[in-house]
């Protein structure tokens, strides 16, 4: 076998078989990018990126959301995750981590989505659970936790330390989130019936659309790629579209919830949420910047002081280094972040194609855009005012008995 075994079964990727030419660089980045043997598969997309034919795509779902968008009874949401606002440019002749997110919308509302929402709402409350579960087990010397929002990397962790996943964070990811929230909270503020809602999550992920199968909550995922391909095939010019904002109601998120399109975002995110949690007081700014985890390199580490006490923190990200640093994460961190993509979901599968030659210059240009915003917004997932009042109203506090029901899982039962 020369080439990625794909299934007719599979949800996330495709092969135009016409395309191929059998050169073997697919299963090379298997091997090389994720460490996988043979035949395995977590669904990342990375030999998407890799392929020279272009003979690898996303598995389509985008004419299904057209269908939705034109049938009259149903209400079609659109989340936007963080990483697509920094890429869908490439696909327009934009430079490179062009921060698009008004004109984004815009696009999105003038396809015909009924409601635009940010999912870094579904971020932040990520941030909110995941940093209260950590807390919850630093006081129970359970260590270490691992963070859980890359769907890939739970797969990886299934197939090769099926032992381990009680090391996995329970949260959901923050397209899971979300799509609980817009069918429960949403539904309930907008007086809709849920099930005449279709959601939508525009990512940068493939994994993510094996993520959402059996999820209820959740109904389609098309990638940056295919939100391009919508746009043309609706003879849209992305460039001429009015810019708009996102939609009140899970239309705001913090910059901690922006950052999560990166590599390192989810942890510093986390560290943020979990001092305050501890302290009730505002983090110092070092804490807010962790300048030494926003290097580029694929493995990070450091001592942080959360004041009443001191953890040590790890980011990894691509899974070929993960196998020969697992046993010493273990042993050493109590709280790490794992992306399975180059620095983070800039990098997924689902972005646009570049030229390889150029691939890593646009990753870090994305990667860059998004943690310039990390200035310009509230950098905290506990002060955004949507999170705010969505606890005082509904969900009542992180770990609640309906935050537990709505937002978390096990992995192990899973």
């Amino acid at each position: 076998m020369n080439k990625v075994l794909i299934s007719n079964e599979q949800s996330s990727l495709q092969r135009i078989d016409s395309k191929c030419i059998d050169c073997g660089q697919c299963l090379e980045v298997c091997k090389t990018c994720n460490g996988l043997k043979d035949g395995d598969c977590i669904h990342c997309g990375a030999c998407i990126l890799k392929c020279p034919m272009g003979a690898l795509v996303p598995k389509y779902n985008y004419k299904e959301v057209i269908a939705n968008l034109h049938d009259e009874e149903k209400i079609v949401v659109a989340s936007v995750s963080p990483a697509v606002r920094v890429s869908i440019g490439d696909e327009f002749g934009y430079s490179p981590g062009a921060f698009l997110e008004e004109k984004l919308v815009g696009v999105l509302k003038v396809l015909g989505f009924d409601y635009v929402l940010d999912t870094t709402f579904g971020a932040d409350l990520t941030v909110m659970e995941e940093a209260s579960e950590f807390i919850e087990r630093l006081n129970q010397k359970k260590r270490p936790m691992f963070t859980s929002c890359c769907p890939s990397w739970v797969a990886f962790m299934k197939k090769y330390h099926e032992n381990d996943l009680g090391l996995l964070s329970s949260t959901k990811s923050p397209i899971r989130m979300q799509g609980a929230i817009i069918k429960t909270y949403f539904a309930q503020l907008k007086q809709l019936n849920p099930e005449d809602i279709v959601t939508v999550f525009v990512t940068p992920c493939v994994s993510k659309k094996t993520e959402i199968l059996n999820d209820g909550f959740c109904d389609y995922v098309i990638t940056t790629s295919e939100l391009a391909m919508m746009i043309r095939e609706q003879s849209l010019d992305f460039k001429t579209v009015s810019e708009k904002k996102f939609d009140s109601l899970l239309g705001k998120g913090s910059s901690s919830g922006l950052i999560f399109g990166a590599s390192g975002g989810v942890l510093n995110a986390v560290i943020r949420t979990g001092y305050y949690l501890l302290n009730h007081e505002t983090p110092p700014h070092e804490l807010v910047e962790l300048s030494h985890l926003k290097g580029t390199d694929s493995f990070k580490e450091m001592e942080v002081d959360l004041k009443v006490c001191k953890i040590n923190v790890a980011i990894v990200y691509g899974l070929r280094n993960l196998n020969s640093l697992y046993d010493s994460l273990k042993e050493k961190y109590d709280l790490i972040e794992v992306m399975t993509c180059d620095l983070g979901c800039v990098g997924g599968g689902g972005q646009p194609i570049v030229p390889i030659n150029k691939k890593e210059e646009y990753i870090r240009e994305r990667r860059k855009s998004l943690y310039q915003q990390d200035s310009n917004e509230t950098c905290f997932s506990y002060e955004n005012p949507e999170i705010k009042m969505i606890y005082d109203t509904f969900l009542d506090h992180p770990l609640s008995k309906k935050s537990k029901e709505l937002l978390h899982f096990n992995h192990e039962e899973r």
